[in-house]
């Protein structure tokens, strides 16, 4: 696990491309306390910051091919790299070194060249530079568990593993987006290709991409209509669950692989049980498990996740987090921010607990959701997508004035009006469904010349044309689950997880997001994953036999800090400030009236579930507010500066 970064640039100094990187790398010392190392090749510059997790002793990056043409820098984690290293040895192949992943890595592509990403398992971000053909290779795995970030004008092209390190190369100015700040109110998070800033991409999940001679060319190299159907369908729901818990055992297996010490997040739920249950079997020593507890009621987990872990007999550690700690933190956590987000607190407070408890390494049940039909969405959207036919025959004036009464209520009907009013299709309700303000206020609470930016733009997810292409032979429950893989957990909990893990250099894995294994229950039928009425059936009776007595058949209560209550008492002081007349008007992005207005009905009102968009609109203010404070100190280029947004580069 790494931060990595570089420059190609034909018309800049070497030494200048190594100051930029220098800086780069110098921003993420907290993504790779261990190593660091830059290493310039023709054109390109290339800088890393290393956590050692495999062979901490060597692994050193930039890694170069013997021959002098490949030169690799990685952030990441390859699980299946020891049979691979295997494979690249035999008959004198290749001359390993090293007893680490990155080698590894850096083999098969010299060997593979692109191919190589379709025998990966695991999570990565990589860059290449090729000496021979005067080229940069950059790719992402299929989730977007790791992140990737750049910069393309001209014939230079800039990229890190964080939007902060691009920005501390020196070569960009940080400049917001109000196009973003839109997408951001619809989403609680930008999604790639776009960020928070003008001119700065992300690739998307399953994205490489080429730079040479100044022509970036990005395309897809995985995707859901290519996975290939050499797994036979299972037959009945027996050997289907059969089959799951062996390839649940299997990511497990691979997922706790490492030279440095490994835990686990463990909640109390059903995911992260599932995960330390699995741990338990495919590991010989004590594990260390870590939960976040509150003293609020009706918040605590802290008695189930202690059962569980008397269970499991872990080595487990609870931290009390109070709305106290939390409002102390507040600036400190808005900095650990590359972008904003609404999210990613818990993780922040729980990596830096398991940090301190003496792991390197934390697993997570992430993806349990997503891949095992946990979410409403898995059951509203297929209803609504059967309603929806008779809805659209209804006639236009009798549709808008349901819409506009639905638009005037609580959290829920204002969602049913988006989707009401511009769904008809599966797909688009799935482009829908994560939205966090619902159209009308989205555009409300944006400024005029912010507004603007707006215009004309569809109200769906940004991936609607190329997920819905990609999905167009897909069943209902597998288009769902991967509208919810690519949006909330691509744009939100992933992105959120690397930030906030490797804020206390923790690395974080999802076995749960495994290629493998979302390979294969992509081709098993629906029936044995999908039980409307009974969520997550698939998972419970694969690991059934694990459990603690009980927690297979308990209710979901889902993990969520107790927001609504801190926000009207130790966060109060922070949000007042934050949505007063000179902050929110500082950036000129927001109308303060309609801003004010939504804290102020939070106040009054006993919506709980209104909290979380009052926290990401918080967010987002102080985030732009902190952008306005430093270009204050960079007077000759202004970071807000509204107008039209650019356009960004599309797969082919």
């Amino acid at each position: 696990m790494c931060g990595i970064a570089g420059v190609i640039d034909p018309h800049l100094a070497p030494t200048d491309r190594v100051a930029a990187i220098t800086g780069s790398c110098d921003a993420m010392l907290h993504r790779g306390p261990d190593d660091s190392g830059i290493e310039t090749r023709g054109d390109a510059t290339l800088g890393m910051r290393r956590l050692a997790i495999f062979d901490p002793a060597n692994g050193h990056q930039p890694m170069m091919s013997p021959d002098g043409r490949f030169t690799l820098i990685f952030n990441g984690a390859v699980y299946n790299f020891r049979a691979l290293r295997e494979e690249l040895a035999a008959g004198g192949g290749w001359s390993f070194r090293t007893h680490c992943d990155t080698e590894v890595l850096l083999a098969a592509f010299a060997r593979w060249g692109e191919r190589c990403l379709a025998r990966l398992r695991g999570m990565f971000a990589f860059a290449v530079w090729d000496a021979q053909e005067q080229s940069l290779f950059l790719a992402r795995d299929p989730f977007g568990i790791k992140p990737l970030y750049y910069r393309h004008e001209g014939a230079q092209l800039i990229f890190a593993s964080e939007l902060n390190a691009l920005f501390a190369s020196g070569l960009a100015v940080a400049e917001i987006d109000p196009l973003s700040v839109g997408d951001y109110l619809a989403w609680l998070a930008v999604p790639a290709p776009r960020t928070i800033y003008r001119g700065v991409f992300s690739l998307r999940p399953g994205e490489c991409a080429t730079f040479r001679a100044g022509r970036l060319d990005i395309r897809s190299a995985w995707s859901y209509r290519a996975i290939s159907s050499d797994s036979k369908p299972c037959a009945t729901r027996t050997e289907f669950t059969h089959e799951l818990r062996a390839r649940l055992d299997d990511s497990i297996r691979a997922h706790v692989v490492a030279d440095v010490p490994v835990g686990a997040f463990l909640s109390g739920g059903l995911d992260s049980a599932a995960i330390v249950g699995l741990m338990s079997r495919a590991t010989d020593t004590q594990l260390r498990t870590f939960s976040i507890d509150f003293a609020e009621a009706g918040y605590s987990e802290a008695n189930h996740a202690a059962a569980t872990a008397q269970h499991f007999g872990t080595l487990h550690r609870t931290t009390v987090l109070t709305g106290t700690e939390v409002a102390r933190d507040v600036e400190t956590l808005l900095a650990a921010l590359d972008q904003p987000t609404g999210d990613g607190i818990n993780t922040y407070y729980a990596s830096r607990a398991a940090r301190a408890g003496g792991v390197t390494v934390a697993l997570s049940g992430l993806g349990g959701d997503e891949l095992f039909g946990g979410y409403p969405s898995f059951r509203d959207l297929p209803r609504l997508a059967r309603w929806l036919p008779l809805w659209r025959s209804l006639p236009g004036r009798l549709r808008r004035g349901l819409v506009t009464w639905l638009q005037r209520g609580d959290t829920r009907q204002r969602k049913l009006a988006d989707f009401l009013a511009h769904a008809r299709s599966l797909h688009e309700l799935g482009a829908l469904q994560r939205r966090v303000f619902a159209e009308p206020t989205r555009h409300a609470l944006l400024s005029t010349e912010a507004r603007a930016s707006l215009a004309g733009r569809a109200p769906f997810h940004p991936e609607l044309a190329t997920l819905s292409a990609d999905l167009a032979t897909a069943g209902t429950f597998e288009a769902i689950s991967a509208w919810e893989l690519r949006t909330y957990m691509a744009d939100v909990l992933l992105r959120d997880s690397d930030v906030m893990s490797m804020r206390h250099s923790l690395e974080l894995r999802v076995p749960f997001v495994d290629r493998p294994l979302i390979e294969w229950l992509w081709q098993q039928p629906a029936a044995f994953k999908d039980d409307p009425a009974h969520p997550k059936r698939a998972l419970r009776e694969a690991v059934r036999d694990l459990l603690p007595p009980g927690l297979a058949d308990r209710r979901k209560q889902g993990f969520t800090l107790p927001f609504p209550i801190w926000m009207k008492r130790e966060l109060r002081p922070f949000l007042d400030a934050t949505f007063s007349d000179d902050s929110v008007d500082r950036s000129q992005l927001f109308a303060r009236d309609e801003v004010q207005k939504l804290w102020r009905g939070f106040l009054a009102g006993d919506d709980n579930r209104e909290w979380s968009r009052v926290w990401s609109l918080a967010v987002l203010v102080a985030f732009t507010n902190r952008r306005v404070a430093h270009s204050s100190r960079r007077p000759e280029r202004s970071s807000i500066k509204i107008g039209a947004a650019p356009t960004f580069p599309t797969p082919r």
